[in-house]
């Protein structure tokens, strides 16, 4: 069982990072989580197709913007941290912290987000909810990878289940 979680985990990354159309059948997010011990910070990587969170600032936000153009709207940083600060919730020793969104970057049609939760002295317990475009496709899945005290898990949320808690005791 664990192999083909593995595998399908595998499958859908590797969908993620090879597509170069603009459609997609496919409603993936990739969200890496690693804590860095000696700078005391759970580091966040959250990859996300352009065209669909476009779509989703569209419907929420402004209709007038583009992203992933020479001259980008500063509005879209504001708009991108704000949907992410109310999709994605940490729990760090039964705790709710608030990451910093550090910024953006485009790489063919990925936009990655760059965030960052400081001073974590270390980490017992975390819970992380995603619910990143559960609002606009019904059949998202939001992968999480996760790197925390040397451990590496992986999990594939759905609208249905959009948590997942790990234990280090």
């Amino acid at each position: 069982m664990k192999k083909l979680k593995f595998s399908f985990v595998f499958i859908i990354t590797f969908l993620l990072f090879t597509s170069s159309s603009v459609d997609h059948e496919y409603y993936v997010s990739v969200t890496k989580i690693e804590y860095v011990k000696k700078e005391k910070s759970l580091q966040i990587i959250s990859q996300i197709f352009i065209d669909d969170f476009e779509k989703l600032i569209h419907e929420r936000y402004d209709r007038s913007v583009t992203l992933a153009v020479k001259n980008e709207s500063e509005k879209i940083d504001v708009y991108i941290e704000k949907y992410l600060k109310f999709k994605l919730d940490f729990k760090i020793n039964t705790q709710d912290l608030e990451f910093n969104f550090l910024g953006k970057e485009y790489k063919e049609d990925i936009v990655y987000c760059y965030l960052e939760i400081e001073n974590i002295e270390a980490i017992k317990t975390l819970e992380i909810k995603n619910e990143v475009l559960f609002d606009i496709y019904q059949k998202q899945q939001n992968i999480l990878r996760t790197k925390i005290n040397g451990e590496d898990k992986s999990f594939i949320l759905v609208s249905e289940n959009n948590k997942a808690v790990l234990n280090f005791d």
